[in-house]
């Protein structure tokens, strides 16, 4: 048997092998292909205190080795999941985890105040790759400052396990990381989408009606790496990794990179099954070479 687990501190993940927000639905959309009890935990699309309606369309896009989103946070806000989706899903036998949002401080804490009340939501994923509607726009993540800010006032009053959702469209990703681990972060996950554009040249137009989106699949892999590999040794709470992870050898570059555990995202649009597969695929890999436990090969190159 290969011990797979990993902790948020007291918070126990029966194996390494989540879903990244915004790809996952709410799980339930992958229950005919799947046990999703499986998996070390699933991450819902990003919920807000208010319904949105998103972006107009068109608001996806490929791209070489990638797409491009802006979908804009469509969901019915956190009324109707409290009322439609968390019945449904707290029957999973595994870590579900909300992906909050916010355009100021103030919705942040009231959405995360509300969550504590939800007994089988034992952690947030904090994206503060949101706009700043105080800050003229500018991402949360990207300003120091700002970053600091929700993160306190998040851990101020939410009780549960905080993971923080880093953005690399920053100079330097792991002084926001150690910025947020002293803010009281549990863990940070990263990277978010890189900032990118395509332009439709039969059209003469952008192929967004945003103009720019998130740049995500495995086009960003090898830059997400380098960012977890770097945060991981500069901070000490659990890193989860993710960008572009489409394969089990994808994954474990990150695990030996240094990300205690990672998030399937865009290769569950291509293959349903992609992060049981992904899940599977670590096991025999440490059965193979006789290792018992994942955490001997965390951080492998670094030693």
């Amino acid at each position: 048997m290969v011990n797979l687990g990993f902790s948020i501190g007291d918070l126990r993940f029966r194996n390494p092998v989540l879903t990244a927000s915004g790809t996952f639905g709410y799980g339930s959309e992958f229950d005919d292909f799947m046990d999703v009890s499986r998996l070390g935990g699933i991450v819902v699309k990003g919920t807000t205190l208010e319904p949105r309606e998103g972006n107009p369309y068109p608001r996806m896009a490929e791209t070489p080795s990638g797409m491009l989103n802006s979908v804009g946070l469509q969901n019915k806000g956190i009324d109707y999941f409290g009322k439609y989706i968390y019945p449904r899903i707290s029957e999973y036998d595994t870590n579900v985890i909300v992906n909050v949002n916010g355009s100021y401080v103030d919705d942040y804490v009231a959405l995360a105040e509300r969550l504590n009340s939800f007994d089988r939501i034992p952690a947030i994923e904090l994206n503060i790759s949101c706009p700043n509607v105080k800050m003229g726009g500018m991402a949360f993540g990207t300003n120091l400052g700002s970053a600091r800010e929700v993160t306190r006032a998040v851990r101020a009053v939410y009780m549960k396990k905080l993971i923080v959702k880093l953005s690399p469209n920053v100079t330097n990703i792991v002084d926001f990381a150690l910025a947020v681990e002293e803010e009281g972060a549990d863990a940070v996950s990263l990277i978010n989408t890189l900032l990118g554009m395509v332009v439709d040249v039969k059209r003469m137009k952008p192929a967004l009606s945003t103009i720019t989106g998130g740049l995500s699949g495995p086009a960003v892999r090898p830059v997400a790496l380098r960012m977890v590999w770097q945060v991981a040794r500069a901070v000490k709470i659990p890193v989860i990794g993710m960008g572009g992870i489409m394969n089990t050898d994808d994954a474990l570059q990150f695990i030996l990179a240094g990300a205690s555990a990672i998030q399937v995202g865009t290769a569950s649009f291509i293959d349903p099954l992609a992060s049981v597969k992904i899940l599977e695929g670590i096991e025999k890999y440490l059965t193979d070479k006789g290792i018992s436990d994942i955490s001997d090969i965390k951080g492998y190159i670094n030693r």
